[in-house]
């Protein structure tokens, strides 16, 4: 019978997982109970993905606001310290903002504008134009901004980040001054000791910055590098990828995963005879058209993942063939011709006018994206991810 389905995606209902937990076991079980009950088979190329957030509870990998604040205070002992283009929100930075203001007495805080770095608004770029702001070249202080912009609340949260981040550090007892640019070589004009905390551009700011006089240069990613008193930690990101867990405490990163998803695809094939794919995914790297708000708090989509998920899909469009190599055809002679077009196509169709409109994304991108929306980030329940079909295409 032909098929009439092509992906299938099932969110996947587990325990509760706590520190100490057998992460590998609990998804192979999870995995095989679900497809019993569903009544599906496991078969080679499903993926099976699991949110960073469960193998980190899974590893403990947490740590205190003190911890944070030994770290922040070992590398910048008095100095004034400059933060730099943090993203706004109380589930990725305020704690981590709490832990280095509590290392500090004396902290400029310099805030990216319209938006951050993930798109989260601090005002309109329209009025940016009414006022003839130019966020590339104006440096504004704290004043300035509300002379021009007002107090303004974020679309989703209805928070205002610079009321909401200046009491933050001063309830730490340090003191803060809230400055607004572009240009990381602004923070200098302030301090030399310097705390960059975007994710993505990173390493072009740190580049920057030590260019250009800065004495001290670190970012979020070399703050929890290694253990605190017994604090967790993550050796590659920091507190990059973090999240809130408790008012005192965060959950990090988690460390490690490559042995993770090897160990569960080892175990499925051992029990099915089946290779499946396995990766361990964050945010999935997808806009909201209302809130202009880029979901990708994460250093990374997926911190490991088996070697069959590395690369980018090769395929073509199918609406282009049937638009223009066989225009002139229909039914059932369209199909098979597209068919063997499909089967025959080229392993590498990079810059080939039959693949424009595909998605050139890493394949972990694209799966982690699917993941994500899939799981969501509240109360379904759904911390692993099944999916069927994925690699095939329109001849299977």
């Amino acid at each position: 019978m032909e098929r009439v389905v092509g992906t299938v995606v099932r969110g996947l209902r587990g325990p509760i997982i706590n520190k100490g937990d057998n992460i590998e076991q609990i998804v192979v079980d999870t995995v095989l109970n679900a497809a019993e009950i569903e009544g599906y088979s496991i078969e080679d190329r499903d993926i099976v993905t699991i949110t960073e957030s469960i193998v980190a509870r899974a590893q403990g990998n947490y740590a205190t606001i003190d911890a944070i604040a030994t770290d922040v205070r070992e590398k910048f002992g008095e100095d004034t310290i400059g933060v730099t283009f943090p993203i706004l929100s109380r589930n990725r930075f305020a704690n981590c903002l709490r832990g280095i203001a509590r290392g500090a007495k004396r902290i400029v805080l310099m805030l990216s504008y319209p938006s951050d770095e993930v798109g989260n608004h601090l005002v309109d770029i329209d009025e940016l134009d009414v006022k003839g702001v130019n966020p590339w070249t104006d440096v504004l202080t704290e004043a300035e901004f509300r002379e021009h912009f007002g107090y303004k609340k974020h679309t989703f949260t209805g928070v205002d980040y610079i009321e909401y981040y200046k009491e933050i550090i001063e309830a730490e007892g340090a003191t803060c001054q809230v400055i607004f640019s572009n240009n990381p070589k602004t923070i200098l004009e302030y301090t030399k000791s310097v705390l960059t905390c975007d994710i993505h551009s990173r390493f072009r700011t740190k580049r920057i910055l030590s260019n250009n006089g800065a004495e001290k240069v670190y970012g979020l990613d070399d703050i929890l590098k290694e253990s605190v008193n017994g604090s967790g930690f993550n050796e590659a990101y920091g507190l990059l990828g973090s999240n809130k867990a408790t008012e005192d405490s965060i959950k990090l990163f988690p460390n490690n995963c490559q042995p993770i998803v090897d160990g569960i695809q080892a175990k499925i094939k051992e029990v099915t005879g089946k290779t499946v794919e396995v990766m361990v995914y964050g945010d999935g790297a997808f806009k909201d058209p209302v809130g202009k708000i880029w979901e990708l708090a994460d250093p990374v989509v997926s911190p490991a993942y088996t070697s069959g998920l590395d690369g980018t899909p090769n395929e073509v469009k199918l609406k282009y063939l049937a638009d223009n190599n066989f225009s002139h055809l229909r039914g059932e002679e369209l199909k098979q011709a597209i068919s063997q077009h499909i089967e025959n196509k080229n392993d590498n169709l990079v810059g080939q006018m039959e693949a424009q409109g595909t998605t050139p994304r890493k394949l972990t991108d694209l799966i982690g994206s699917l993941s994500d929306l899939t799981s969501g980030s509240g109360d379904k329940g759904t911390p692993m991810i099944y999916i069927q079909g994925y690699f095939d295409n329109y001849t299977k």
